[in-house]
């Protein structure tokens, strides 16, 4: 029973410690301050090289249609800090080798792949609402060019990567040769 009044005791200097320690503290003192910083828009751009030269690997004719698919990587940096989000519009000649042509409608987008941060860089990544198949149009004279691409408000910040996945169409009766198609990218400042 010795042992309850000691206990006693402790809880006591204890409780008796703490109060002296909460009564002989300072009384805090609170300012608040403001910290400020500016952030302007940068640019809206295709970076890195892209989009760049697609070569399709070569055929052979074999009596048949065929179709040959290419990927095209292409590298946008929307630094705008808008939210806007952007589009990509294109337009072609038509494939020519001489006087031989492919059909204007020949070159699809059959999907878009690998949809990513640039490397090092944080995005949003584009939430493109334009559905594949594309086709990209073409003539001899390159016609209006159509968006195939596009990063809807809200996304497509930062710099990112992704690959159109082309596909060219060739008709069985090709005529043999090297065939050529200038293509134009337009990057736009709204979906």
């Amino acid at each position: 029973m010795s042992l309850l009044p000691a206990l006693r005791h402790t809880a006591v200097l204890l409780l008796t410690a703490g109060v002296a320690v909460l009564m002989t503290a300072a009384p805090a003192h609170a300012q608040t301050a403001t910290a400020t910083q500016q952030i302007s828009g940068g640019s809206l751009a295709f970076i890195g090289g892209t989009p760049g030269d697609v070569t399709f690997p070569p055929v052979s004719l074999t009596g048949s249609d065929q179709t040959n698919p290419a990927s095209q990587t292409f590298t946008v940096s929307d630094a705008r800090g808008s939210e806007a989000g952007w589009s990509i519009s294109a337009t072609s000649t038509t494939f020519t080798s001489g006087s031989d042509t492919l059909p204007t409608d020949a070159t699809t987008i059959t999907s878009f792949s690998g949809l990513a941060c640039d490397g090092g860089s944080s995005c949003t990544p584009a939430s493109n609402a334009i559905t594949p198949p594309y086709a990209l149009p073409a003539a001899a004279v390159a016609p209006v060019a159509t968006k195939m691409f596009n990063a809807q408000a809200g996304s497509g910040m930062g710099n990112q990567d992704f690959n159109a996945n082309w596909q060219l169409s060739i008709p069985a009766a090709t005529p043999a040769g090297t065939y050529t198609s200038t293509w134009t990218f337009t990057l736009g400042t709204t979906p």
